[in-house]
């Protein structure tokens, strides 16, 4: 016969339990993020990506409002940037870190970057630009920023021996109690981490591990992103799977049926 208190510590489990997910479940997803993700000036291959990139449900987890000064670090071809323009142009205030000048074709893509920034200037609102790469760290003025996001980047900055610095310039930018969002391709957990990460994949522990040696507290993660078809075994690497595609035709149904890298999803805090 089971005694009164493990009923009453069941119970009291199970109500975290449940309390838990309902927290979780009750976030609720701002219309005006909907309608920026789902806005038709976006282009057919950006939105075609979402369903890999699932941007509503990940900026949702990273806690955007649309009041909040917002940095992101290294833009690439501008999926997010797409979004997070409109979204912040008429009460918040964006930073655009982008890769310092030296690599011929970084310099290429900021170019590209820039021309279409320009381009679209009256949706995307004021971009504030600043720079982020070695011996380039002020990303926005200290103690500024509610909100510093990078979706896959941190292994190129291993790659360039400056990711130390990447998430000490984070953490330096953000507010106090501002938070850190985090998404890169997921590591095998059976293998070391290769401190240049060439394969383009980082170990979640290895992320987790990098954030609190710069200062930051682990929030939570999500597994919105998360792709068991990837095996990580990749001949070109990350880059071996769409978009890239680095095989050409080589295998490429093989690699399009497989999808985009499986990808976690980390929040982190600067402590209060």
């Amino acid at each position: 016969m089971q005694s009164p208190w493990f009923r009453a510590s069941f119970v009291l489990t199970l109500l975290a339990c449940v309390a838990s997910v309902t927290s979780s479940a009750a976030t609720p997803t701002d219309p005006a993020l909907v309608s920026a993700v789902g806005s038709p000036a976006r282009s057919p291959t950006a939105a075609a990506r979402d369903s890999a990139r699932h941007p509503v449900e990940e900026l949702t987890f990273f806690g955007l409002a649309p009041t909040m000064t917002v940095v992101e670090l290294w833009p690439g071809g501008g999926y997010w940037t797409d979004i997070l323009g409109p979204y912040l142009s008429q009460g918040g205030r964006y930073y655009i870190a982008l890769p310092a000048s030296g690599n011929a074709e970084e310099d290429a893509g900021v170019k590209r970057f820039r021309a279409r920034i320009a381009a679209e200037k009256d949706r995307l609102g004021t971009l504030h630009e600043t720079t982020l790469g070695a011996g380039h760290f002020d990303i926005a003025p200290p103690g500024s920023a509610d909100l510093v996001l990078t979706f896959r980047n941190l292994h190129n900055w291993m790659d360039g021996g400056y990711a130390d610095e990447a998430l000490a310039a984070s953490f330096k930018a953000l507010k106090p109690g501002g938070i850190l969002g985090i998404e890169e391709h997921r590591g095998r957990n059976d293998q070391p981490q290769d401190p240049k990460a060439k394969n383009g994949y980082v170990r979640q522990d290895y992320t987790i591990a990098l954030a609190k040696k710069a200062g930051f507290e682990f929030v939570a993660s999500s597994e919105v992103n998360a792709n068991p078809r990837d095996t990580k075994d990749w001949v070109d690497g990350v880059w071996t799977l769409p978009p890239t595609l680095a095989q050409g035709e080589k295998d490429r149904a093989r690699y399009v049926a497989i999808g985009e890298a499986d990808n976690y999803v980390l929040k982190f805090r600067k402590p209060r």
